[in-house]
C-alpha cells in the first residue's frame, strides 16, 4: 500500500515545487494527491508480462524537410537595406532595458 500523505508531506513537496498553498486549498490537493496515488495502485495490479518494453512511444518518423542553406535567403547586404535603421552594416534596433 503506498504511504499516506498528510499535511506535512504536502507542506513539504510544496516547498520542493516552490508553491504557494493556502490553507483553503491543502484538503482538496491533498484529496487529489490521495486519488493519484490510487490510481497508480490500480496500476500496478495489472499484468504486465506479456507486454514489450516501449522506448520513445511511438515509431513515426519526421515528414518535415531537411534544412537546406540557401544562398538567397543569407544575402546581409539586401537585409540591412530593407531595415528601416542601420549603422555601419548593423541592424539599429531600439534598446530593450533602459
Amino acid at each position: 500500500m503506498y504511504m499516506i500523505l498528510d499535511k506535512k508531506h504536502l507542506e513539504h513537496l510544496a516547498a520542493l515545487s516552490r508553491i504557494e498553498l493556502h490553507k483553503n486549498e491543502e484538503e482538496k490537493l491533498l484529496a487529489d494527491l490521495r486519488k493519484i496515488l490510487e490510481h497508480f495502485e490500480e496500476l500496478k495490479e495489472v499484468n504486465t508480462e506479456q507486454v514489450a518494453p516501449m522506448a520513445g512511444g511511438t515509431e513515426l518518423k519526421n515528414i518535415m524537410r531537411a534544412d537546406e542553406i540557401r544562398e538567397d535567403r543569407l544575402r546581409g547586404d539586401r537585409t540591412v537595406e530593407a531595415f528601416p535603421e542601420k549603422e555601419n552594416g548593423f541592424l539599429k534596433v531600439p534598446p530593450v532595458f533602459e
